[in-house]
């Protein structure tokens, strides 16, 4: 089973993730109130690459709370750390380590949560696992997840029907399910979890709407992958994605981004 990141770590892929925050600050926001107040919480972001959610969470546990950026990828960690220090989070760190087996203490965090990470890797019931591992009884986990199952265009392409095809392909040919956000409600059940609470998201991006060419980006950062793996030549994604470009482009295509879910849950307590 692959262990790789499935969009890479490549500098495009680590930009991209810097945009998407600020893009969904306000649906992370949202999760967050839903959670309820983090006032001196210790809260714990899985996968917080270049900087997800780190800023919002510093700013929500305030000076007695400590916010910890897990992230497996050097690069992307002395990203974070960079961005920590030019908005001057004296409560936030970031560190290097692996979702599955972090090597933090158990039941030490408040909240432990992550956006994007469990469609990204093999084993997402280890991550969860771990997350339910780390958070103390009465704390919360919190995902924030994509499922492939909606991501459409009409009038249809086959550049975007080829695109994801190749994508569940690559999947599927290394441990990456990317349908994954339909199945975290039962994952945060199955790491003992209770309290179990859902929500969809559907984006259907308008013409000029920086989110609109999602798709093309993701393409673009897996490429090289999908051809050195043999599921695709370089002239077949060239075909594939001049029609994929030239559907986002029309103004007349209407675009669905989703079903993302976000999904939360408590640890029981003694007793409960």
């Amino acid at each position: 089973m692959s262990d790789e990141y499935l969009l890479g770590y490549g500098t495009a892929e680590q930009e991209r993730p810097q945009r998407q925050a600020n893009q969904l600050a306000d649906e992370s926001a949202w999760l967050f109130d839903t959670i309820g107040s983090l006032d001196g919480a210790r809260v714990l972001e899985i996968g917080c690459g270049p900087g997800g959610s780190l800023d919002q969470l510093s700013e929500r546990v305030g000076p007695s709370g400590q916010v910890i950026g897990l992230e497996r990828n050097p690069e992307a960690v002395e990203m974070a750390k960079r961005f920590i220090a030019d908005r001057e989070l004296p409560n936030v760190k970031v560190i290097c380590g692996d979702a599955r087996s972090s090597g933090l203490p158990r039941e030490s965090f408040d909240l432990v949560t992550a956006r994007f990470v469990l469609w990204n890797v093999p084993g997402p019931e280890q991550v969860v696992a771990e997350a339910a591992r780390l958070v103390r009884p009465g704390g919360a986990v919190a995902f924030h997840e994509a499922d492939w199952g909606m991501y459409a265009c009409d009038p249809p392409s086959r550049g975007w029907t080829g695109i994801i095809d190749h994508f569940v392909s690559y999947g599927a040919a290394n441990g990456i399910d990317i349908f994954v956000g339909r199945r975290v409600p039962r994952l945060l059940r199955e790491a003992g979890l209770v309290q179990i609470g859902a929500r969809p998201i559907v984006h259907l991006p308008p013409p000029g709407h920086p989110r609109r060419p999602v798709l093309l980006d993701l393409a673009d950062n897996l490429k090289g992958r999908m051809v050195a793996q043999g599921l695709l030549t370089e002239t077949e994604y060239a075909d594939l994605r001049e029609d994929l470009a030239r559907c986002i482009d029309d103004r007349e295509t209407f675009v669905i981004h989703g079903v993302y879910f976000q999904v939360w849950g408590r640890k029981p307590t003694a007793g409960s």
